[in-house]
Parts: structure tokens; C-alpha cells; sequence
């Protein structure tokens, strides 16, 4: 399950070097969060989720 959130969050625009630093638990979340938001704004969201837990600036 871990394989297709890192797979989903890398589809919809997250960095790799920062996704390495993400926990497999946080993805999986980041992941089914995503799926739920529209298709024209994942990008944007997961920007934000991943900015609002530290894990990237902005």
C-alpha cells in the first residue's frame, strides 16, 4: 500500500527527495486525502498538505 501512495503522491507533483522524508503512514494518508480531492486541484493540495506538515516550504 505504501508503493502506490509514494506512486500517487509522485503522479500529482511531490518531489521525490522530499517524499523519501515522509513516514509510509503519512503517505498512505497524503494519498487517500488526495484521491478525494477534484483532479484539477491535487497538485495544489498535496503542495499544501505536505508545506502544513513540514515537510517543504510554501
Amino acid at each position: 500500500m505504501a508503493v502506490d501512495a509514494k506512486r500517487i503522491l509522485l503522479r500529482y507533483g511531490a518531489p521525490i527527495a522530499i517524499l523519501d522524508k515522509v513516514p509510509d503512514a503519512k503517505r498512505i494518508e497524503f494519498a487517500r486525502l488526495i484521491a478525494r480531492t477534484t483532479l484539477a486541484d491535487r497538485e495544489k493540495e498535496l503542495k499544501k498538505l505536505l508545506a502544513e506538515q513540514g515537510f517543504m516550504e510554501g
